[in-house]
């Protein structure tokens, strides 16, 4: 029974609970990115190279079309939809770097200051019972 309780309270720590939520609104906010890019973003940078953003392809070995009309055996290097991947993850990096510097913003609102040093004798009274040390001692 220990160990169900020991994992109880580890599930339950605030800090696993907060990464577990912000690792599904990450992945919610993937799907949102990814639609950006493959309705809107894709499309306009297709426009410059005239074709589907992620259909760019540089093919190595032409492949053989078969009754259906479907290639079969090429080889091709899909970089389109890697550059499409690129532009998702700068786009996920930079929100993620945004809303990082938000919360650090908010944390460091108002520091308080720093307590006075504790005040200590001056010079002249330090002196003063050197003085009166050396005066005892004679």
């Amino acid at each position: 029974m220990g160990m169900v309780k020991e994992f109880k309270e580890f599930a339950m720590k605030g800090n696993l609970v907060d990464i577990a939520v912000g690792f599904v609104m990450g992945a919610a906010f993937k799907q949102v990115v990814t639609s950006f890019t493959g309705g809107i973003v894709s499309p306009l940078i297709g426009l410059v190279f005239e074709s589907d953003f992620r259909d760019l392809k540089w093919v190595v070995e032409e492949g053989v079309a078969d009754a259906s009309g479907k290639i079969t055996g090429e080889v091709a290097v899909l970089y389109g939809e890697f550059l499409t991947n690129v532009i998702d993850f700068i786009i996920v990096a930079f929100v993620m770097f945004m809303v990082v510097k938000g919360v650090n913003k908010m944390k460091k609102k108002e520091e308080p200051a720093p307590p006075p040093p504790p005040a200590g004798p001056t010079q002249e009274e330090l002196l003063a019972e050197i003085r009166d040390l050396l005066a005892k001692n004679k």
